[in-house]
């Protein structure tokens, strides 16, 4: 083992490319809409009624996500900002650490089941991937609940490779307690996610190798009621708050919906998650159609068999399931990176197939570095100096990884093509994103309405975003072109910030009296894909 993997160092080295990709751009990016911008939201109005029970945005409540990610990004808020900040980043800080606990769990449980090279190699894969880059980058569950699935089968692991005997002390206690304690803060976090991975992945093994004798070592008597213990208080709570209402309009809003229908238009074909994973592992993707067929092909190696439960029966459920975001199967991805780390550091020279695939990855990455470059001079204005760091990046994975891949074996190859990409993703997210100003439409209103400096809450018609309300603060009005009008009427000096469709009402509400438009911001409302002009008007005090 070469000295930099021993003891302490491959610990620090994670953490310093984890803090490389996910820093850059935690405060500069905009708040972004509309998921995260309505979770730090809601956390922000937790702390200014003191009620950390129930969830509102404005005045309706979000009956869909338990409390877990408010508590976290409440306290720190709490302990690096206050309630009345436009800051986001606070509000992200919880997702940032999540990740990096994700990247050193995975790293200590793959070096239970492989050895630290293959572990260090996986960790890095996975904390250099586009997806663990978005999700630390926003404010909400899904980082956490990662880190909280790593943690948990991570323990699992350890318990199931020690049952088929490998060798090593057995699993105490204490990873039994982190086993369930793990899966408690994740329901907090994201409802039942984790425990079905959790079950889906005891199903398969249990089929697999005919039994799960193993699993009393994890005390399940003791530890399900410990689980329960987490989340219960929390949940008598709000269920008191609110007669029942929020576990009834969880399942029935959102829950049942996701699960019978693609809601909100987030639909996608069978094979969606796979396909995507090309993407969003980027740059491990480079050996993941390879990767999976040899794991396929040494299914039986309890390394490998756990991961595999790990990864692939809760990935069909998601395929199966009509509603598809990319993220949802981000808590499979460690199990993949390690599958991945795998297979590279004892990589063949590539056939045909092989070489065809190298191909398609390498044409991804110079994609990828393209994408960012015209969204510069398209988005924001012009071509910066991030974007071409950013695009050079890009190509340069590319090239290393495809000559790397080419030649075989691919790990000789996948740390330049790591540090690459963590280059590509810090200059995309830290430099190119927040300069996009046809994109900061909500930025750019706030920073308008500020400088009317009016005392009164600002109403908007139009344009809800959910980031306009967190820059805005927990007073602005969501209404229509009339109410918009009344607004303004009722009160001499506010604000109303309104949206080219409800112009017409806006003006023919406001009749003879006189709103003076004191600015303009056009660009496009990514999460409709329109473009849009805002006007603000004021009436004089």
């Amino acid at each position: 083992m070469t000295k930099w993997l021993e003891g302490w160092r491959p610990y620090l080295w994670l953490v310093l490319l984890g803090l490389a990709v996910l820093v850059p751009g935690q405060a500069t990016l905009p708040p972004l809409d509309r998921d995260e911008s309505r979770f730090a939201q809601a956390t922000r109005q937790m702390l200014e009624t003191g009620d950390y029970v129930r969830i509102y945005f404005l005045d309706q409540p979000r009956h869909k996500k338990p409390v877990g990610i408010h508590w976290l990004q409440a306290a720190s808020v709490q302990a690096f900002s206050t309630p009345d900040s436009r800051a986001i980043w606070p509000y992200r800080l919880p997702s940032l650490l999540a990740v990096l606990v994700a990247m050193l769990a995975t790293f200590h449980v793959g070096a239970r089941l492989f050895d630290r090279p293959t572990a260090f190699l996986g960790a890095a894969l996975l904390g250099g991937s586009v997806m663990l880059a978005l999700e630390g980058h926003q404010a909400k569950t899904d980082a956490v609940l990662l880190a909280c699935t790593v943690l948990a089968q991570g323990a699992l692991a350890r318990f199931y490779v020690h049952g088929r005997g490998r060798g090593g002390p057995p699993p105490g206690l204490g990873l039994a307690l982190l086993f369930w304690l793990a899966q408690g803060v994740g329901m907090l976090v994201k409802g039942p996610i984790l425990p079905l991975i959790s079950l889906l992945t005891l199903g398969a093994l249990a089929i697999a190798d005919r039994g799960l004798g193993w699993f009393r070592a994890l005390r399940p008597l003791m530890g399900i009621p410990l689980a329960a213990a987490v989340v219960a208080p929390w949940l008598m709570a709000v269920s008191g708050a609110t007669q029942g209402g929020f576990v009834s309009e969880a399942v029935k809003s959102d829950l049942l919906p996701k699960l019978l229908g693609a809601q909100e238009s987030h639909g996608g074909f069978p094979g969606y998650y796979l396909v995507l994973a090309v993407l969003f592992l980027w740059p491990g993707s480079l050996v993941l159609w390879p990767a999976l067929r040899r794991a396929w092909q040494e299914r039986v190696a309890p390394p490998t068999r756990f991961l595999i439960a790990w990864a692939a029966p809760a990935w069909i459920v998601f395929e199966l399931v009509p509603t598809k975001l990319p993220h949802y199967v981000s808590p499979l991805y460690p199990a993949l990176a390690l599958l991945l780390a795998a297979y590279a550091v004892r990589a063949p020279s590539p056939g045909r197939l092989g070489k065809a695939w190298i191909v398609g990855w390498a044409g991804l990455g110079i994609a990828l570095g393209l994408a960012v470059v015209l969204a510069s001079l398209k988005l924001g204005g012009g071509l910066s100096g991030w974007a071409l760091l950013a695009g050079f990046a890009a190509f340069a994975a590319a090239f290393l990884g495809a000559r790397a891949a080419w030649r075989g074996p691919a790990d000789l190859g996948l740390g330049p093509v790591v540090i690459a990409g963590a280059v590509f993703l810090a200059a995309s997210l830290g430099g190119v994103a927040p300069s996009l100003a046809d994109l900061d439409l909500s930025r750019r209103v706030a920073a308008a309405v500020r400088s009317a400096n009016s005392p009164h809450p600002v109403a908007a018609a139009g344009y809800h975003e959910p980031s306009l309300v967190f820059l805005l603060g927990s007073r602005t009005k969501l209404v229509d072109g009339a109410g918009a009008a009344a607004h303004i009427r009722s009160q001499p000096g506010a604000l109303a910030v309104v949206g080219d469709r409800n112009l017409a009402a806006f003006q023919a509400a406001l009749g003879s009296d006189a709103a003076q438009e004191i600015a303009a911001v056009s660009g496009l409302n990514y999460s409709r894909g329109q473009r849009v002009t805002l006007r603000i008007y004021q009436t004089k005090p």
